[in-house]
């Protein structure tokens, strides 16, 4: 690999650079040390059930206990779903963030949360085709759906300050799923944060995510894995070229780090590049959820 693109590869638009985004983030990534004791003390977390157009779907939702209303943010989980890793980072989200949180089981047409039983491992065959049961309902069609359902529901909250705009993010197969929110939602979603999205973001399918860039408005930061980009060096590039020619706002940034990296229970969990991505997200939601 480049140089270039291990130190680590910005791609600007629109006046969101590298260097911007470090002058927005220095409070936030100051203000991390302690957040863990922070969310246990100040957010109140529910367990919700959401109708959508396919069924009922399990989700958490979180908030802050002051009195008032918050921006609000969608949470999209890796493959592995809904748990405990995701729980503190939505009940996180909520305290250090002041957002109200919504983080669903997004396999609840097959069961609900956890979806998985005991330990995961990618390289056993029997493992990954549970993957195929929990993934074959969730065409791109069915994700669209829940996402407008979740964000409906989201709205009908009193906690949720639906004058406010809305930010979601997601993990592995979620950051395609920001994506098609982003799209879906123009008028709702102002800011979105795909975490190691790998090669879903940019595919031959007519279905594409990337082919909705057009409908959005929202800012993004992609946040590439290091692995991801060596494997397809030119995603970046398709990106970059797809929301130049949409004039939509977009940071492309590829971290020093593996697929998974910022999900704590994750094998190649990697706290300091992950802490560096939470900061910078922060920053993005406190310029864009007004």
């Amino acid at each position: 690999m480049a140089d270039d693109l291990l130190d680590p590869a910005v791609i600007k638009h629109d006046g969101l650079s590298r260097r911007g985004f470090a002058t927005l983030s220095v409070a936030t990534g100051l203000a991390a040390a302690g957040s863990a004791a922070r969310a246990a003390a100040a957010v109140t977390e529910t367990d919700v059930q959401i109708k959508t157009a396919d069924g009922m779907c399990d989700a958490v939702f979180f908030h802050p206990q002051a009195k008032g209303s918050f921006p609000a943010v969608l949470i999209w989980t890796d493959i592995l779903g809904l748990r405990p890793a995701f729980r503190d980072m939505g009940r996180r989200l909520a305290a250090e963030g002041n957002y109200a949180v919504l983080v669903p089981n997004p396999f609840y047409r097959v069961r609900k949360a956890p979806v998985l039983e005991g330990k995961f491992d990618f390289a056993n065959p029997a493992d990954r085709a549970k993957l195929g049961e929990l993934t074959k309902p969730n065409t791109p069609d069915a994700v669209t759906r829940d996402a407008g359902s979740f964000i409906a529901w989201l709205d009908s909250q009193p906690q949720v300050n639906k004058k406010a705009k809305v930010g979601t993010q997601g993990y592995c197969m979620g950051g395609a799923l920001t994506m098609r929110t982003a799209a879906l939602r123009p008028d709702r979603v102002a800011a979105a944060g795909p975490f190691h999205g790998g090669n879903g973001l940019v595919t031959d399918a007519p279905d594409s995510p990337h082919l909705l860039i057009p409908k959005m408005k929202a800012s993004f930061l992609f946040a590439v894995a290091q692995n991801d980009d060596q494997q397809k060096p030119d995603l970046k590039d398709k990106l970059k070229a797809a929301y130049d020619a949409a004039k939509v706002p977009a940071v492309v940034e590829v971290y020093k780090a593996q697929h998974g990296w910022c999900v704590p229970d994750s094998a190649v969990y990697n706290k300091d590049e992950a802490e560096r991505g939470w900061a910078n997200l922060l920053a993005l939601y406190r310029k864009s959820l007004a």
